[in-house]
């Protein structure tokens, strides 16, 4: 146990780790037949649902396609010992890690407390007694979503 978590907080194991993962997504990406660029964007794809599927917690942005579009030319034009090269290299450089705003992390946690307050005010309203219909369960969930929906549309338009 001790040998663990000695090795847990060196970098070593993290970059021994790093170079599994990379090898196993390039040996399985290799085992796809590659003969057009829908193809290739089809397996990028599949490596960042992967990766994204395997850790838990940090999510990866997939490339935009036309940097997706310059690698897949660069690989389909480097030699066949190169091509994991370029494509390990391309991983390492474009890999970027979602990030949730300050207003998205807000509306989230503070939706639901609004939205039960909200609810249970307006229940003692004679014109939205219908509001005592809708359960709890139904009535939160919903409003923080529309909240969350309305916040990314907000920030969209306006920045």
């Amino acid at each position: 146990m001790g040998l663990l978590m000695s090795l847990m907080g060196k970098s070593l194991p993290t970059t021994q780790g790093l170079n599994l993962l990379m090898g196993n997504l390039y040996s399985n990406f290799m085992k796809k037949e590659i003969k057009s660029f829908d193809d290739f964007h089809f397996a990028i794809l599949d490596m960042f649902n992967t990766i994204n599927a395997a850790l838990p917690g940090k999510h990866y942005d997939v490339p935009p396609q036309d940097k997706v579009q310059e690698i897949y030319l660069k690989w389909e034009a480097a030699k066949e010992s190169e091509k994991k090269e370029v494509l390990v290299d391309f991983l390492k450089t474009s890999i970027s890690v979602s990030k949730l705003d300050s207003a998205t992390l807000i509306t989230g946690m503070m939706t639901p407390p609004a939205a039960i307050a909200a609810k249970r005010a307006s229940e003692s309203l004679p014109q939205l007694k219908m509001v005592k219909v809708i359960p709890d369960v139904i009535f939160v969930p919903s409003a923080t979503v529309l909240a969350l929906i309305s916040a990314k549309l907000s920030k969209k338009l306006f920045s």
